[in-house]
């Protein structure tokens, strides 16, 4: 449950809206000193603020762009509490960069709504990976742990842009994220196509993806991965590099060596009804696969085929 900071004057801090939220199991601190707000919300960091327009003249629009602007509180959701003639005649959201409004008439289920949907979303953009705008690390977690619980068959299947340290070290970063990137958009569109709604695809951050498909379509989808990946990495390589075969980078220690051209490897765990109760069984068990798919040559996927053993 949420820790809510309420700053608004007395008609919005009604009793019946403190209990309502309190009974959701909500904890709320109230205020409407904006100057002493901002001060409690620097030292103790609620989860949601509720600020009013116009409290202290302009000083709630000096306060939500401090907020927006202090990196570790910049994600925190701000609901401005607004009248229905600014409604009617809107705002500009130039002054006032919040994530929502609600009106100084709404009703206690507007508000918890409101609340609800604001936290909701702001979970959801700080997973989300920056670079690929996939779900990151919790919602994979999530997503694998559900499937787990629901037993259904499914395949979880981790992804490895292979050598690519020294990649980004020889065409450098900004040509490293492009190739993230398109290989986050094969997954998502190979994924779609085969899978629709029933696959899911996460980037765990760098060159680590995740995607989980039913059992039955996994290997399908790992063909048509790489057949997709090795069409298009070529589009980021050097022609000269191409036609060696290999390009040349410092390893991690420094060392100038040659490097084969940048590869895929897929990591394929089955998971059958029972197989798995955590997805850290999961993880463990694609931790030893992707040792062996990447000691293969070329871009490849390896699928643990080991019986279970209920």
């Amino acid at each position: 449950m949420a820790r809510i900071a309420l700053v608004t004057s007395n008609s919005f801090n009604r009793q019946d809206e403190r209990l309502c939220l309190e009974a959701k199991g909500h904890s709320v601190s109230y205020k409407k000193d904006v100057a002493k707000a901002l001060e409690a919300i620097l030292s103790d960091p609620p989860d949601i603020l509720i600020i009013e327009k116009g409290l202290d003249r302009s000083l709630d629009r000096e306060v939500i762009s401090a907020l927006k602007n202090n990196l570790q509180l910049a994600l925190m959701p701000i609901l401005l509490v607004v009248s229905e003639r600014d409604i009617a005649t809107g705002l500009d959201w130039n002054c006032y960069s919040v994530d929502d409004i609600v009106s100084n008439q709404a009703t206690v289920e507007e508000l918890l709504t409101r609340i609800e949907l604001s936290l909701a979303r702001s979970h959801r953009v700080a997973d989300n990976n920056p670079l690929t705008k996939l779900p990151g690390n919790s919602s994979i977690l999530k997503s694998i742990q559900n499937m787990l619980d629901e037993k259904k068959a499914h395949a979880v299947c981790y992804v490895d842009i292979d050598n690519f340290k020294p990649y980004n070290d020889k065409y450098g970063f900004s040509r490293g994220d492009e190739v993230i990137r398109m290989v986050g958009r094969i997954l998502v569109n190979v994924v779609q196509e085969h899978c629709g709604n029933s696959g899911f695809v996460g980037h765990v951050g760098g060159d680590d993806f995740v995607f989980h498909v039913p059992i039955e379509k996994c290997e399908k989808v790992c063909q048509d991965v790489i057949s997709n990946f090795s069409a298009l990495i070529p589009l980021f390589l050097d022609e000269e590099d191409i036609e060696r075969g290999f390009f040349t980078s410092r390893d991690r220690q420094g060392e100038t060596r040659e490097f084969p051209l940048t590869t895929l490897s897929i990591a394929v765990v089955p998971c059958e009804p029972g197989r798995y109760d955590h997805y850290g069984e999961v993880a463990a068990t694609a931790a030893k696969l992707k040792k062996k798919v990447k000691a293969l040559e070329g871009s490849n996927y390896f699928i643990d085929r080991r019986k279970a053993s209920f």
